[in-house]
C-alpha cells in the first residue's frame, strides 16, 4: 500500500479557470457555428443534460460516465459538444476528458498546452508509434478517470478541506491505487498532467470514438471497434455508466475528399446529433466484468503460487501486468464481447435514428481484413473513406 503524501485535492485555480477559458472559446464557437450557420436537430439533448446535471454535485456522482460515438469528421469533437448549453463550458471544475493523437494534438509546446487545458489526453497510435497499444499510460488514466481510487477522499472527510482554495490538506491515509505524482509519461521522455491524481476528479465523465479513426460511408456504417473501451468498462471501480450516441452530418462539413480549402468547415449542412439512453449497465456488461473478476483471480493465485505476490496484495487500478490477463486467449475474447456489446448499443441510436441495420460482420476486423480495407487514408473499396486520425 503506497505510503500516505501531501497532495492537493484539485488543480490549482488558475490551471481551473485557463481550462475554462479553453473549453469555454471552443464550446462558443462551435455552438455558434452549428446554429447559425447550420441545420442542427439534436434528439434526446434533455435527458442527457438530466444526467449531466445530476453529476454536477461532487456528492452525487457515485460512478464514472463514458460516452462514446461514430466517428465522420475531424470536427466530431469538440464541434457535438456545441450542442450543449454554455453553462457546460464555461466551468471551472469542467469533468469531461476525450483522447487525442499524440502525434497530431501534441507535436509542439503550443499545442500541448491548448489540448491538455482541452481535458484531451495524449494518445499514442500503434500505426504510427512503438509506444501505443492497448496498455499505454493515457489508458490508465482514462481508467482512474472514471473511477474512485481515492479511498475516504470526499472533501468532508478532509479537515479543513477547501475546494477554492490553493492550500490543500494532507492527501487521505489509505490510497491504495494511485503514485504520488501530479504528471505522468507516455514514453518516458515527456511529462503531461495526471488528471486521475486528484481526488476531485473521481468519476470523470469520458467521451471515445471507437472506430479509432474517421471513417466515412456511403451508407452511414461504422468500422469495427478496436478494445480500448472494452478496458474501461471491465477494469473501471465501480462499473461506469455507458451512453451510446449517432452523429450525422460532420462528415458533410469536413468531407474526407474535400477539396481546398481544406481547412475551412463548409457551412449550411444537416447535422443530426442522438443521445441515446444510459445503458442497463447490470444487465449488458455485469456476466463480463463477473467473468474478468475470476480471470484476475485465477491470475492472482497464480501469483502466489509462484510467489510473484503477497497475501492481501491489491493491484494497481488501471495497470495490467499479468501476461495472461493482457494477453491472454481468453482476455481476449473478452474484450471482444464487451467490444461487440458497446457497437451494438451505438447501433440502437443509429436505428432509432432511422437507419436501416448493419451487415453483422461489419462489426468485426477480420470483416475489413478480408475485404481489404487498410488503415491507410484515401478510398476504400466499398466506397467509404477513412482518416487515420
Amino acid at each position: 500500500m503506497a505510503a500516505a503524501k501531501e497532495r492537493p485535492y484539485q488543480p490549482t485555480l488558475p490551471w481551473r479557470w485557463t481550462s475554462a477559458a479553453a473549453f469555454g472559446t471552443v464550446g462558443f464557437l462551435s455552438r455558434s457555428f452549428l446554429y447559425a450557420l447550420n441545420k442542427t436537430e439534436v434528439r434526446g439533448l434533455e435527458r442527457f443534460l438530466e444526467i449531466l446535471d445530476g453529476r454536477r454535485d461532487e456528492k452525487m456522482r457515485t460512478k464514472g460516465l463514458i460516452t462514446v460515438s461514430n466517428h465522420v469528421s475531424v470536427l466530431d469533437d469538440p464541434m457535438i459538444w456545441g450542442v450543449l448549453p454554455n453553462r457546460y463550458f464555461w466551468n471551472p471544475n469542467n469533468m469531461r476528458w476525450s483522447l487525442g493523437s499524440y502525434d497530431i494534438c501534441f507535436k509542439n509546446g503550443l499545442m500541448s498546452a491548448f489540448f491538455s487545458y482541452g481535458n484531451t489526453l495524449p494518445t499514442h497510435r500503434a500505426a504510427h508509434s512503438k509506444f501505443g497499444g492497448l496498455f499505454q499510460p493515457t489508458m490508465t488514466q482514462c481508467i482512474r478517470l472514471l473511477s474512485d481510487p481515492h479511498e475516504n477522499a470526499a472533501p468532508e472527510n478532509w479537515e479543513g478541506a477547501s475546494r477554492s482554495s490553493e492550500s490543500s490538506p494532507s492527501f487521505p491515509k489509505t490510497d491504495p491505487f494511485t503514485s504520488a505524482e501530479l504528471t505522468y509519461s507516455t514514453n518516458g521522455e515527456d511529462n503531461f498532467p495526471a488528471p486521475s491524481a486528484y481526488p476531485s476528479r473521481r468519476f470523470s465523465w469520458v467521451h471515445i470514438f471507437p472506430e479509432g479513426m474517421i471513417h466515412q460511408h456511403p451508407d452511414k456504417v461504422m468500422r469495427y471497434f478496436k478494445w480500448g473501451v472494452a478496458r474501461l468498462i471491465l477494469e473501471a471501480e465501480p462499473c461506469p455508466d455507458v451512453l451510446p450516441m449517432w452523429i450525422d452530418g460532420p462528415q458533410n462539413i469536413m468531407d474526407n475528399e474535400r477539396p481546398w480549402p481544406r481547412p475551412l468547415p463548409r457551412p449550411g449542412r444537416d447535422v443530426k446529433v442522438n443521445f441515446g439512453d444510459l445503458v442497463d449497465t447490470e444487465k449488458v456488461f455485469g456476466p463480463f466484468r463477473e467473468k474478468w473478476q475470476a480471470l484476475k483471480e485465477r491470475a492472482r493465485q497464480k501469483r502466489l503460487q509462484g510467489s510473484g505476490a503477497k497475501v492481501g496484495e491489491k493491484d494497481e487500478l488501471g495497470i495490467l501486468t499479468d501476461h495472461d490477463l493482457k494477453f491472454g486467449r481468453e482476455v481476449e475474447q473478452l474484450r471482444i464481447d464487451v467490444t461487440l456489446a458497446v457497437r451494438n448499443e451505438v447501433l440502437k441510436v443509429r436505428r432509432a435514428a432511422g437507419l436501416p441495420d448493419e451487415d453483422p460482420k461489419r462489426g468485426l476486423a477480420e470483416t475489413f481484413r478480408e475485404e481489404g480495407r487498410t488503415a491507410r487514408d484515401g478510398l476504400q473499396k466499398d466506397g467509404s473513406t477513412i482518416k487515420d486520425m
